[in-house]
């Protein structure tokens, strides 16, 4: 179970609140206007933006002051935050070990990772010479090697085209149910959110609402969530 403890985020001007629970294993989809709070939310979930009060748990154990590196997560970024200057087999062996000092089974897993995600012989290779989706591959491969009980990805296929970006969408959706992951998706395209075929979470007037079933929510959307998506 992940718990947003009544949670308040505050930044100048900006006030996001947040007081609801996840269930472990749930595919959730976080959507909203933009600069309503959705990478701020997720942001303050790994760690990255302190929150005002309130607190976070993960299975009733308190993370809110926990660095990012303990916490319960593994988060991929629009950009897939890959080292250009780094081999594929290297920028996911920073999922095992940072030095990159890996062992010959740590090694044999960075292969399996990357073989899972369909980049078997891909190793050798630097981000520039992969596409768009080769190096969301990668940056899923290096998700798989952090052994983390919950994925938290900002819009990681915003920059991939259609038909990409629901192959990519299926095989995230895949990893995760095989290993009883619980996601979180920030996502600007409904269709993102029902393929994710699980609840909402809307961002919106500085609340972060309960997740809700994604179906009927996105079938009959609330006013401010209408005007964005513009219908």
């Amino acid at each position: 179970m992940l718990t947003f403890d009544k949670v308040e985020i505050v930044q100048g001007d900006f006030s996001l609140s947040a007081d609801f629970e996840i269930e472990a294993g749930a595919m959730v989809s976080v959507i909203g206007p933009s600069g309503a709070g959705k990478s701020t939310l997720l942001s303050a979930l790994a760690g990255f933006v302190p929150i005002t009060s309130g607190r976070i748990l993960w299975e009733g154990v308190d993370i809110t002051k926990a660095a990012p590196a303990d916490r319960p997560l593994a988060m991929v970024f629009q950009d897939s935050n890959l080292f250009p200057h780094l081999t594929v087999a290297q920028n996911v062996g920073l999922g095992v070990k940072p030095s990159l000092k890996l062992t010959a089974q740590e090694q044999a897993r960075v292969a399996e990772a990357l073989a899972r995600v369909g980049l078997a012989g891909y190793e050798g290779r630097k981000p520039a010479a992969l596409s768009g989706g080769q190096r969301s591959r990668v940056a899923l491969a290096r998700v798989l090697l952090r052994d983390k009980p919950v994925m938290v990805l900002d819009e990681p296929f915003a920059a991939l085209g259609p038909a990409l970006r629901v192959e990519m969408l299926a095989l995230m959706v895949e990893i995760a149910q095989e290993r009883g992951l619980t996601v979180l998706m920030v996502t600007h395209d409904p269709k993102d959110a029902r393929q994710l075929d699980g609840s909402t979470i809307l961002v919106a007037d500085g609340v972060a609402h309960a997740p809700v079933p994604t179906g009927p929510f996105l079938d009959a959307p609330p006013d401010v969530l209408r005007v964005y998506l513009g219908n």
